[in-house]
């Protein structure tokens, strides 16, 4: 999809709108009525559509510093286009991740789920990043209500089916996981039996 580039943009409003508003008091309404109309086509595309799209093919390239001064640059996110919201707010959760800012990432994608996404596609990415958040945290019941919400969605993009099969054999293995966590904090391993080996009496 064509883009313009964000600074690009600024300055055509820019140039569009001044010059359209000089033209107007210098020559009349109508000489500068093409000048203001591409002007404000140009920044109600801005207000509703955002950054969003650079952004994401700046985390495809993994310029993930890049793409989050880029995200920076939507004026008010609260005005975008329901999608392109949702979006804003699925980019700066992936974006948290990345830093390994947990809370962070988990309330953003809070808010991207909270819109009513146009495709199960969309909707399964939110769910399985929570999904993932969630259980790296150790939160299970609520690993597993955003896993039972992922089950009931059609997915058709090759690539997410491909990383919700590899999430499903996670949620196989959640007993493991769990007892690796443990492991992990210093925790004494069970006997089989569910009784932890008293030390011999002297």
């Amino acid at each position: 999809m064509f883009t313009i580039n964000i600074y690009l943009r600024f300055a055509l409003i820019g140039v569009f709108l001044v010059g359209g508003i000089i033209l107007a008091f210098a020559f009349g309404f109508w000489y500068a009525f093409p000048f203001l109309l591409a002007g404000l086509i140009l920044l109600v595309g801005y207000i509703a559509f955002g950054t969003i799209q650079s952004a994401g093919q700046m985390v495809q390239l993994q310029q993930f510093d890049e793409a989050e001064e880029r995200l920076n640059l939507t004026m008010k996110p609260a005005w975008l286009y329901k999608t392109n919201r949702a979006f804003y707010y699925i980019l700066k959760g992936s974006l948290a991740m990345n830093r390994k800012d947990q809370d962070g990432a988990e309330a953003y994608l809070q808010q991207a789920r909270a819109i009513d996404l146009p495709t199960d596609n969309e909707k399964a990415m939110v769910e399985l990043q929570l999904a993932s958040i969630h259980v790296n945290r150790g939160k299970w019941p609520a690993a597993e209500v955003a896993y039972r919400n992922l089950k009931k969605m059609k997915v058709t993009e090759p690539q997410l089916k491909a990383q919700i099969v590899e999430f499903d054999k996670m949620m196989q293995n959640k007993g493991a996981i769990k007892q690796a966590k443990r492991m992990s904090k210093g925790g004494v391993p069970l006997r089989p039996g569910g009784k932890r080996r008293r030390p011999k009496s002297r």
